[in-house]
């Protein structure tokens, strides 16, 4: 999810990340290291604790399967913003918003973590809703007409990804609701009050 977010931002509306400026292949660039860094990587920790044993298997279906894999995908966003906010210096000096979307993104999967410690909340909604939030948010917030289409697309896709869910048994309504909720306001309430 945070690479189809950053993708579209980057390239339909670089403007509001200070983004204008970069050529389309240092956005490129800088969006295969975001997909490296929320998806190669995590993925990598994932099957490592699969291999481990440490999880029985990649559904994830018990309640407490779910901690240590969303916990550890957490830190190494953590890891990422970090690289992005402190150690990218050109970065965080002309383009500190993408930062300011990743500790988003970082803080909605410590909270997936935090909550599967009692309740199953969906990370499939967390993720559509951070994405469909923080788009929400850039256009109100900025004006941006040319995200409406893009909006209309991933609010159909947030569907048939919750349907899915439930149809699979993977979660009650109240848990995809919740986590669709989670993921809306914590990245709209991000880009909203940081940017």
């Amino acid at each position: 999810m945070p690479t189809i977010l950053f993708g579209i931002l980057f390239f339909q509306t670089p403007g509001v990340l200070g983004l204008d400026a970069f050529s389309t292949t240092l956005r490129g660039s800088l969006l295969m290291l975001i997909a490296v860094g929320t998806f190669g990587v995590p993925t990598i920790v994932i099957l490592f604790l699969l291999r481990g044993g440490y999880i029985p298997n990649l559904h994830l279906d018990n309640r407490l399967d779910r901690r240590l894999p969303y916990l550890l995908t957490a830190l190494v966003y953590a890891g990422v913003t970090f690289m992005f906010a402190f150690q990218m210096q050109l970065i965080s000096d002309t383009a500190p918003e993408i930062a300011v979307i990743l500790s988003s993104i970082t803080l909605s999967m410590l909270l997936v973590g935090i909550i599967s410690l009692y309740w199953k909340i969906s990370a499939h909604g967390v993720g559509i809703g951070g994405v469909l939030g923080t788009l929400m948010a850039v256009t109100v917030k900025f004006g941006e007409t040319d995200l409406i289409l893009f909006l209309a697309l991933l609010t159909g896709l947030a569907g048939l990804i919750l349907s899915a869910r439930l149809h699979l048994n993977a979660h009650t309504p109240a848990q995809v609701g919740a986590g669709l909720m989670l993921g809306l306001l914590v990245s709209a309430l991000t880009v909203l009050i940081l940017f």
